[in-house]
């Protein structure tokens, strides 16, 4: 992921407690700690703010804390007061955030790089295995009182060790993820808009495809790690989704958006591919109800990051955004585009 910097800094706040919007309920030892350096505005209840509720917050904020179920675009952010001159998101995506229309009132966009790298490689991890050793039917078998004990055939998977593990994005995540399936005797294959550095792709143990179409077409696993830009949007279309092998598994854990959802669907109901985990969906918190009713596919509710640890690094790195930019340095995450 490459960015552009903004340039245009603001100089340091004189109020003494800036007023600064959080728009979800975060960890309580992050909204303790707002409040306490901030004028903090906070949703007790968590509810998902309407647009007209966003306006609001955003006509009297110096500082707006959105997540990634906000969409902050141009038509909220023309409409903004004159204060709002910050956007903290809580979260590592910005594609929720028009950051063009950012950049035009002057106003800097920060994230939280870094800090969700490593849960989310678990839980990439944690579908490969519930997909390919068939955990979620297992326990849904034991749990309704169904199994009748053990069977020379009974809920077979597919074997781990040996497969060709292919990671779309080998970015932080990407590479974390790689790691983790090294242990597991996965070899490591990845596709990226950029080849990484040869000590990474040593370490790792690597190989690099210039073509994603050929590298589907050779991986018994396929991991989406990459972000969601205008340029990855259905990246893996369902042309791309037809080159895979018929007993392929895929999981992203990254957004919904890179896959083209209703062609996945098509073929895990066909079963030209054995199965999916996905903690992400195109048109989320709606689900093709198709999916629902796979046996071949692990649903999530876009669990990846979801550990408390993970959580309060995210609002601490929110809290030094926040704080750097009011005392009118440069925010150490300040983003205004990214692309693959």
């Amino acid at each position: 992921m490459a960015f552009l910097i903004q340039e245009q800094i603001a100089a340091p706040m004189t109020l003494s407690k800036p007023v600064v919007f959080v728009t979800r309920t975060l960890p309580d030892p992050v909204e303790t700690r707002m409040m306490e350096l901030f004028d903090a505005r906070l949703n007790p209840d968590d509810h998902p703010m309407s647009m007209e509720e966003l306006a609001a917050a955003m006509s009297v904020a110096d500082v707006l804390v959105p997540t990634v179920t906000d969409r902050i675009d141009a038509t909220l952010l023309a409409a903004a007061g004159a204060r709002l001159k910050l956007i903290a998101s809580f979260g590592t995506g910005i594609d929720h955030i028009d950051l063009a229309a950012a950049r035009a009132r002057g106003i800097t966009v920060t994230n939280t790089p870094g800090v969700l790298t490593e849960d989310t490689a678990d839980m990439t991890m944690a579908l490969i295995l519930a997909v390919m050793r068939r955990v979620v039917e297992g326990e849904r078998l034991a749990r309704q009182g169904d199994w009748r004990g053990w069977g020379p055939t009974l809920m077979l998977g597919r074997r781990i060790g040996g497969k060709r593990l292919g990671i779309i994005g080998m970015g932080r995540i990407g590479q974390a993820v790689a790691r983790r399936a090294r242990g597991f005797g996965l070899s490591i294959h990845y596709h990226n808009r950029r080849r990484v550095p040869e000590a990474i792709e040593q370490e790792l143990e690597a190989t690099y495809w210039a073509s994603l179409d050929q590298m589907l077409a050779r991986m018994d696993i396929i991991s989406v790690n990459c972000p969601h830009t205008p340029a990855t949007y259905h990246l893996l279309s369902a042309r791309r989704l037809k080159l895979m092998r018929p007993h392929a598994t895929l999981v992203n854990t990254a957004r919904g958006e890179v896959i083209d959802e209703a062609a996945l669907t098509r073929m895990l109901v066909a079963r030209e591919i054995a199965g999916a985990g996905l903690d992400v969906f195109e048109h989320a918190p709606q689900i093709n109800p198709k999916l629902r009713e796979l046996d071949n596919v692990v649903l999530l509710p876009h669990m990846g990051s979801a550990t408390l640890e993970g959580r309060i690094d995210m609002g601490e790195k929110v809290i030094i955004n926040i704080k750097t930019f009011i005392d009118g340095h440069r925010p150490p995450d300040r983003v205004v585009e990214a692309m693959l």
